[in-house]
């Protein structure tokens, strides 16, 4: 039947379209059960209008089937009344209808298994949606928790870096205390390089000998002023 394979080449189109863009597998999930809910229209008014015909196709074969019974009655009624003529036109009316009711018997015979095809796709469809709609959480879920673990991965890169960092900078910071004390030192050993010991020792003396004189002339003032 082509409304089936329609329908089904329809569904397969949108799923595959779907995850060859996967690149938010939630919004994927979103968008192919919205996809699946207006195929679901779409094949409940197909399956809808192929039920009418199972149902027109069943009226049709009932009405001619009566027919038929009915001009057998009246051919047998008119062979009881002994007008063999009469009973002959009814039978040739009946034939004539056999004929046609073997024809709506075929038509109906194939709008039966097109609605059985469709009623099935329907169910199967509608099945599908709400199976996928219970598992559409646990999916999410799932997603939720894989995103968590890709953004502790990158957390777990960066704090590795970081200590990398750490272990270099702890070398740039040993480098520049060397670099430091090294300084330090060379500016110990040029102190002591410019510091003669022999001459503060003779400043000592010459300190000493300039207070002395001092000393004298003060008593020499006290004595010419009778101190």
């Amino acid at each position: 039947m082509g409304i089936i394979s329609r329908f089904k080449d329809i569904m397969s189109a949108n799923i595959n379209a779907l995850l060859d863009k996967c690149e938010d597998p939630e919004k994927m999930i979103d968008q192919y059960l919205r996809n699946l809910e207006s195929d679901l229209g779409k094949v409940k008014a197909e399956t809808a209008s192929v039920m009418a015909e199972e149902t027109r196709s069943k009226r049709a074969l009932d009405e001619c089937t009566a027919e038929i019974e009915k001009f057998q009655g009246y051919a047998m009624k008119a062979v009881e009344q002994g007008n063999d003529n009469d009973a002959r036109q009814f039978l040739v009316k009946k034939n004539q209808l056999v004929e046609k009711q073997a024809s709506l018997k075929q038509a109906y015979d194939l709008a039966a298994a097109n609605a059985s095809k469709m009623r099935q796709m329907h169910d199967k469809l509608v099945n599908d949606i709400n199976e996928l709609n219970s598992r559409k959480d646990a999916i999410k879920a799932k997603l939720a928790v894989a995103k968590t673990q890709e953004r502790l991965n990158k957390i777990g890169a960066s704090v590795t870096g970081a200590q990398n960092d750490m272990s270099a900078f702890g070398r740039m910071e040993a480098k520049v205390d060397k670099m430091l004390d090294e300084a330090n030192a060379m500016a110990e050993l040029n102190s002591m390089e410019s510091t003669d010991p022999t001459a503060a020792l003779a400043a000592k003396y010459e300190n000493s000998t300039q207070t002395s004189e001092i000393d004298d002339e003060l008593a020499a003032l006290k004595a010419q002023m009778g101190k």
